[in-house]
């Protein structure tokens, strides 16, 4: 398969400022479509009623070159991301995992959530996030899409005891610090972080890190953005080769994924242009 893979960003950081405006192009292509997202993220777009995030794929005829689609960018993104770690769920939480720590309440949440119960038959989902009412909306359309799991809100007081006796932990946040303690993962978790895109942030601290085996959706893509990654790798405790490998390398069967009941595994994803290409060639393909 002749496939690129590849992120283009322009970035308008002005100094001092942590919440920047972004404008950024992911091109990729293989042997059927050639696929281009573009979009803007303006955090402060909501002061002036509008969203933060606009984006478009463009679709392409691998062929001859010949416009194909224009795709809604922000749905698949949605889509896509909750579909990746699903996927990464799957080869390497325990199969017999029942329940799943939740953080965030956003846009991502409803997607996510659901994707985690796609591949694991959960029993119980909790749910973490600063705004009690945004918890119980979430909470609320959780029960009435999935019969027969129990979904409890957890006080920001609780999340120790909450982490500690998850299979799961999946955070989809903005924070900026680590919202659980690695310490606190017992054996046999599965962590998985998708929130975090800036070199000096993260959801989890380095003891997490540590104490996993490390997975990915795209070493160059982490490694150029993900604190969870920088942070311990510049602290001279963590190193690229300790990375286990990528998503794509579980999913051909060149690395096997997890390897007892006991060992805790951790995927990181950012995002990838290539992901975006399949989602939006299998909306246009079902269209």
């Amino acid at each position: 398969m002749n496939l690129i893979c590849q992120n283009v960003r322009y970035l308008n950081w002005p100094p001092g400022c942590e919440k920047h405006n972004a404008f950024a192009v992911l091109p990729a292509w293989n042997e059927d479509v050639i696929g281009v997202k573009s979009f803007t993220y303006f955090p402060k777009n909501s002061d002036a009623g509008f969203d933060s995030l606009y984006s478009k794929i463009m679709l392409f005829s691998r062929e001859h070159g010949v416009p194909l689609a224009l795709v809604d960018g922000t749905s698949v993104t949605f889509w896509r991301t909750a579909a990746v770690s699903a996927l990464a769920s799957r080869y390497l939480s325990r199969e017999d995992s029942e329940s799943m720590v939740f953080f965030g309440t956003g846009n991502l949440s409803t997607y996510m959530i659901s994707a985690h119960l796609s591949v694991r038959k959960l029993k119980k989902v909790t749910i973490v996030g600063r705004n009690t009412d945004k918890v119980a909306s979430l909470i609320s359309q959780m029960q009435a899409r999935h019969a027969g799991v129990e979904f409890i809100a957890c006080a920001l007081s609780d999340v120790e005891i909450s982490v500690k006796q998850a299979d799961i932990i999946s955070c989809a946040t903005g924070s900026s610090t680590p919202l659980f303690k690695g310490d606190w993962l017992k054996s046999g978790a599965h962590v998985d972080l998708i929130g975090n895109h800036n070199n000096d942030r993260r959801e989890c601290d380095t003891q997490a890190i540590l104490n996993s085996s490390v997975y990915v959706d795209s070493r160059t893509n982490v490694l150029n953005e993900a604190g969870e990654l920088l942070i311990p790798i510049n602290e001279g405790v963590f190193s690229e080769a300790d990375v286990k490998a990528e998503l794509a390398q579980l999913c051909s069967g060149d690395v096997s994924g997890r390897k007892s009941d006991d060992e805790i595994t951790l995927f990181k994803s950012v995002g990838t242009a290539l992901s975006d290409l399949v989602a939006a060639h299998l909306v246009y393909k079902n269209q």
